[in-house]
């Protein structure tokens, strides 16, 4: 306990009651009353609990005692803004009790920061309630976002995850808006002045971060589970803005299958009365797990038939997933402190997959989860500023920096990996014990290892115990001699530079081993040594960590990655995306050569599969982002990238065929833009082609949802300042709930420096108002924008200059929520591949606080270095190899 930074364990909080009164939609604050039920453990006068821009106005104990009640009037009020603590004093300590309350009277604002109770804004899709606040451009809605320290921002509380209660909640609303909680409603109460009290049942026992409510002008679909739960079925109901319920039926169609599928999995029924989804206009991250009441950015739950992007049927699907598995793995069974979030966070991305995979099995997900969530999670793994998945985090600041992909990512990878290892069932039978033995209480990550090692008869403590420990992962060396191959674990950095102080670790590493004499399937061996030897391995094809279940590199011999290059029949769909992915990694990292990579990658020309070639244009991607100041080189490899896709561009074209599956629809979208981006001028000639009939004739020649992006990019590259006034525009008028992100994406390729300087810079980072609500992008949606200008080789500097120049400006915008500053740090720095930028980046930070980014600034700075070594290493390497194949 000495590394966390907690509060006095005099008083423990059992039940809240909260009421939340008086809502100014002038002044935008309101009036609250909460009562804590509790035990005093420790006599005291001070009761301290955690506030952050709440106001206390009136404070009293009471204690039962010996059939004899007492209360205190507080005498006075302290507040510690750094700690987000404040201190009520008693004239005299309060006894040891059982029986024990602090009364509160306090006032808060509806803030506009996404963060405790706040107010978002947006453009009704429907005439609006009468009451619904609003001003020149935007109506508003009030939700909540607890997680991770944000209760206090709402109400005074005790505000750890292993500081539990139940809770009571009343609001006083607007008698023609709808009040959302935790809980059905349990009475309606006629207050007068158009007024309307709303109570809501008492909730389980849980942590204040996943208390929630929200006000609005809200409409609903509902669907019910098909299961029975005591003796009902759930009703499951998609919340929205009056005009957008419609949209929610995607969503709909797959939470209550969800929530049976999990319930029979876990072997323990969803444990409330009813679940409830609501779209929010503004929100930091993708979803929250409210426990009945979860939140969703707006593009992660709503889905048009006719104007969205195909891409975010699986987003929805997935989240929807992710979060209901929260409602078990993180709200029932809660963590016991911030360091374990990954508990949270690592199983609800793995059970997201498992469930949606059970939806869609036509959707190949692990692969999808290779592609995407094992790469990210090794990129960010491999540096030398991660940090271990269990880390310490002191306070709130700490907390808003491990929501990252350690954590998500990783963490998915750890249980993917063992539960690989155990088998599903068993591991999921591990699950269930565990969350029958912990339920509504709080875990440590032991707890789930004591578990699985019940379930499996495995030592799993042992097993585990490095991966969440310590940072990084390792990378395993083969050696080749006949029939025999060398393993050598040592550790992975992306820098390459790896010192004997760095490689301390040893894994247990599941080998995975497809090929050996004998054998048609998988050897479930394990490296639990530095280095061992494996004998009986077929001379002719072998693979190690077949079907990228484990979470590490493998590094063979450059002549077996040709071999492999020459034997894709044999692999599967995650074998080749994790090769490909590999060979692009060792060669960055220097364990490997960029023309191994490259030579195994021309091998790839005939696949047609969408998640092993986007690997593989990621990883060739990174190339020309790194090497392609060369003009010569950039050129090369564009001409590369052409040749390797030209047979499946042309397969497929641009319009889809009847029947077509949902991931030919999204390789057919990466393969024009990719085509676009890097020159193929026939490619660009079509796009801007239907860009101008579109422009001329709207509703004649308009085209489908999924080629808004290669249209737009098309026509950014042919006509750029007149395309960036015509998606400004779009980007403010768009219905589609889609299309404001799409936008944002595509005006992110613009090279002219003059349009990024004059439009983009000051669109994405002014503040509304004083300006326009259409020249200025809001906080939460800035990353689009920024992190597509950081990939842009025109954009790059100009993005930092504009930070470091106006970095006040920025910090007024983002600085009332650190997630989104911490976010758009890590998005906007990392591209750079000089040692030049990186001092100068290094020194402006060195002047400015940094607490609440720091680790993420230190991953970005490494991250530039990591780049900058590579590009000093093989500038010349790449160069050469381009021109003996004819590329240059």
């Amino acid at each position: 306990m000495a590394d966390r930074d907690i509060l006095p364990d005099h008083f423990k909080p059992v039940h809240y009651d909260l009421v939340i009164k008086d809502l100014d939609f002038k002044t935008w604050t309101y009036n609250g009353t909460v009562r804590i039920d509790g035990e005093v453990v420790k006599p005291t006068n001070e009761i301290v609990l955690n506030t952050l821009e709440i106001k206390l106005l009136k404070a009293t104990a009471a204690i039962s005692q010996n059939k004899s009640d007492q209360s205190w009037e507080s005498t006075g009020f302290s507040e510690d803004k750094k700690a987000q603590r404040a201190t009520i004093t008693f004239p005299e300590a309060l006894p040891v009790s059982s029986k024990a309350s602090v009364s509160i009277d306090f006032s808060g604002e509806l803030n506009h920061d996404m963060a405790g109770f706040y107010r978002s804004q947006y453009k009704p899709a429907a005439p609006p309630a009468a009451s619904v606040p609003h001003d020149d451009e935007f109506h508003y809605m009030l939700s909540t976002q607890f997680e991770a320290c944000d209760a206090r921002r709402a109400f005074p509380c005790f505000d750890e995850p292993n500081l539990k209660a139940t809770f009571d909640f009343t609001i006083e609303i607007p008698s023609d808006q709808v009040a959302l909680s935790n809980m059905p409603v349990k009475q309606t109460q006629d207050v007068g002045s158009d007024k309307t009290l709303v109570s809501f049942e008492r909730s389980p026992v849980m942590s204040t971060y996943l208390l929630a409510w929200a006000v609005g002008d809200f409409e609903y679909v509902e669907a019910f589970t098909d299961r029975k739960y005591d003796g009902k079925n759930i009703p499951v109901r998609v919340y929205t803005t009056r005009g957008l319920k419609e949209q929610g039926r995607w969503a709909l169609q797959h939470a209550p299958k969800i929530i049976d599928y999990f319930s029979e999995q876990f072997e323990i029924d969803y444990p409330l009365p009813k679940s409830d989804i609501l779209a929010v206009h503004e929100f930091t991250h993708g979803a929250m797990e409210n426990w009945g009441l979860v939140t969703y950015r707006m593009t992660a739950i709503l889905f048009d038939e006719k104007l969205s992007d195909s891409r975010f049927r699986n987003r929805i699907a997935y989240v929807v997933a992710h979060e209901l598995a929260h409602q078990w793995f993180g709200n029932l069974v809660t963590m016991d402190w911030w360091d374990e979030l990954w508990l949270n966070e690592g199983f609800a991305t793995w059970a997201g997959w498992l469930a949606t995979d059970y939806l869609h099995p036509d959707w190949e997900v692990w692969p999808q989860l290779v592609h995407e969530g094992l790469e990210d999670a090794f990129s960010l793994d491999g540096m030398r500023a991660s940090h271990p998945i269990q880390v310490v985090v002191r306070d709130a600041l700490d907390v808003n920096q491990i929501f990252d992909k350690i954590s998500y990512l990783k963490g998915c990878s750890m249980i993917r990996m063992l539960a690989s290892n155990l088998g599903v069932k068993t591991f999921l039978k591990g699950i269930a014990i565990y969350l029958k033995k912990h339920a509504y209480g709080n875990a440590k990550t032991s707890a789930l290892w004591d578990a699985l090692s019940e379930a499996s008869g495995k030592d799993v403590n042992t097993m585990m115990g490095p991966w969440i420990g310590e940072m990084g992962f390792p990378v395993i060396t083969v050696t080749e001699k006949g029939q025999e191959i060398s393993v050598k674990q040592s550790r992975f950095l992306r820098t390459g530079d790896v010192k004997a102080e760095d490689d301390k670790t040893t894994w247990w590493v599941p080998l995975a081993l497809k090929g050996k004499t004998g054998s048609q399937g998988i050897e479930s061996l394990a490296l639990t040594t530095k280095e061992s030897t494996v004998s009986g391995v077929n001379e002719d094809f072998y693979l190690l960590n077949a079907d990228a279940t484990g979470f590490y590199r493998v590094n063979y011999p450059e002549s077996r990655l040709k071999t492999l290059g020459t034997q894709l029949d044999r692999l599967s769909t995650e074998d080749k995306i994790f090769i490909t992915s590999t060979a692009a990694d060792l060669a960055f990292a220097g364990y490997s050569t960029t023309a191994a990579f490259l030579s195994f990658t021309q091998g790839l020309k005939n696949e047609t599969h969408y998640r092993v070639l986007s690997q593989a244009l990621d990883g060739v991607n990174v190339l020309k982002s790194i090497f392609g100041d060369d003009e010569e080189v950039k050129n090369g490899l564009q001409k590369f990238i052409l040749e390797l896709i030209d047979k499946a561009l042309k397969q497929l074209g641009w319009d889809a065929k009847p029947g077509e599956d949902f991931n030919t629809g999204l390789l057919r979208k990466r393969l024009l833009l990719t085509a676009i981006t890097n020159g193929h001028q026939e490619m660009i000639d079509a796009g801007f082609g239907r860009w101008t009939a579109f422009k001329a004739d709207p509703e004649k020649n308009s085209f489908p949802a999924d080629l808004r992006a290669p249209v737009y990019r098309a026509a950014i590259r042919t006509e750029p300042a007149a395309t960036v006034a015509a998606l400004k525009h779009e980007w403010f008028t768009t219905p589609a709930i889609d299309g404001k992100e799409i936008c944002l994406q595509s005006l992110s390729h613009v090279t002219d420096a003059d349009i990024i300087k004059d439009v983009l810079l000051p669109f994405n980072f002014s503040i509304s108002p004083p300006a326009a609500a259409s020249d200025a992008v809001p906080a939460g949606d800035m990353h689009y924008l920024a992190s597509g200008l950081a990939a842009n080789r025109a954009g790059r500097p100009l993005l930092w200059h504009y930070l470091r120049d106006n970095w006040e400006q920025v910090n007024a915008k983002l600085g009332g929520n650190p997630i989104i500053l911490d976010r758009l740090v890590g998005l906007s720095l990392g591209r750079f591949s000089d040692y030049e930028t990186l001092n100068e980046i290094e020194t402006f930070f060195k002047g400015v606080s940094t607490k609440g980014f720091d680790r993420t600034l230190g991953a970005a700075l490494d991250k530039i270095r990591a780049r900058a070594a590579y590009k000093t290493r093989d500038a010349d390497v790449l160069k050469k190899w381009l021109v003996e194949n004819k590329y240059v």
